[in-house]
């Protein structure tokens, strides 16, 4: 029992320690996401050796102190996402239609053929935008229905599991697929027009993870993100980013990306609201998001019912809402923070 518990409290102090370094390997990356899982193994093994072990010597109680601070550390780090956390948005108190909309957001699992249930909950969202991913020709079949009540698209199925569909009932100003960085990759920008009248910009990304089956390193990722969060700093109007950024909210690229952006995540002071693994809970991570400029507060935000993905779908509503732009704090970048983003994206280029 003693020598269990000191493997697997070793291996969780290992999962704790290795992500602080800012390497981009896949192996080094991939721990910035189980921090709940991580934290829930390091928990039950400080508990069990306190219970189980006696006359402890002077290594078992540093061994334990190593514990605790690993269970201390993986708290500070995901507590912004707990609702004892400060919200970074506002609630609105905006009873004006003209000035909200709705996007809904799921990664389909390409290999998914649960199309019907996908389309039951879309209805009963009836989002403004309708965004998925790893769609192919098959699904882009299964949605067509959609390009009556949607008539602005933008439809690039892809049979790489990197595929997008774009559906939106308010006017699209320019929509343009890009390929930040892969040619195998696209990512949707686009100004959306509001029912009041008000011009948007959108970005849609889904980059590849650090994972061996997927690419190596961070580095393509961590780019993308942060090309689209200094466009945003460059650019005045109000701004939302989506999709599944194949990262966690509570990760060092998505803290940096949020401070070259100035961008704001509702899930703050709100929730994990986690999203993948759909089919195993223990597994689950907030991999899905949505963040946006400081001139929208927040109606809405949901995680929606499981469809036969590994996603669940999500589902916000925001309010445009001027007076809020000078109400919520724009979080910043310093210059350490500036140099950074520039090292990564240049890296990738």
């Amino acid at each position: 029992m003693e020598i269990a518990l000191i493997i697997i409290g070793s291996l969780t102090i290992a999962a704790t320690a290795i992500p602080i370094v800012r390497g981009e390997a896949w192996w080094i990356r991939v721990l910035d996401f189980p921090r709940l899982q991580v934290t829930f193994v390091a928990a039950l093994t400080l508990a069990a050796y306190i219970f189980f072990v006696r006359d402890l010597s002077v290594k078992e109680i540093g061994f334990l102190f190593l514990l605790a601070a690993c269970l201390l550390y993986q708290g500070y780090m995901m507590f912004p996402y707990t609702p004892f956390a400060r919200k970074q948005v506002q609630q609105s108190t905006n009873s004006k239609a003209e000035s909200s909309f709705s996007l809904l957001f799921a990664n389909v699992l390409e290999s998914n053929r649960d199309s019907e249930r996908l389309k039951q909950i879309i209805r009963q969202a009836d989002p403004d935008i309708l965004l998925t991913v790893e769609t192919n020709r098959w699904w882009q079949g299964q949605l067509s229905e959609y390009e009556a009540a949607y008539p602005y698209t933008v439809l690039q199925a892809q049979e790489n599991t990197y595929g997008m569909l774009f559906y939106s009932k308010l006017e699209l100003i320019d929509p343009q697929v890009k390929f930040l960085l892969d040619d195998e990759i696209p990512s949707i920008h686009t100004r959306v027009r509001l029912r009041s009248g008000k011009e948007i910009e959108l970005r849609c990304l889904h980059p590849k993870p650090p994972f061996p089956t997927e690419d190596t390193s961070s580095t393509n990722r961590d780019a993308e993100i942060l090309i689209v969060g200094k466009e945003n700093k460059e650019n005045p109007s109000p701004f939302v980013v989506m999709g599944d950024l194949n990262d966690v909210a509570w990760s060092h690229t998505n803290y940096l990306f949020q401070d070259i952006s100035g961008l704001l995540d509702p899930r703050v002071g709100r929730g994990f609201y986690n999203t993948f693994h759909a089919k195993f809970p223990f597994l689950r991570l907030p991999l899905d998001h949505f963040f946006h400029s400081k001139h929208f507060r927040l109606v809405d935000f949901r995680r929606l019912a499981y469809f036969g993905s590994d996603h669940f779908p999500v589902y916000i509503k925001l309010s445009y809402e001027a007076e809020a732009a000078t109400e919520q704090e724009e979080l910043h970048a310093d210059s350490a923070q500036k140099e950074e983003a520039g090292n990564k994206i240049d890296k990738a280029g």
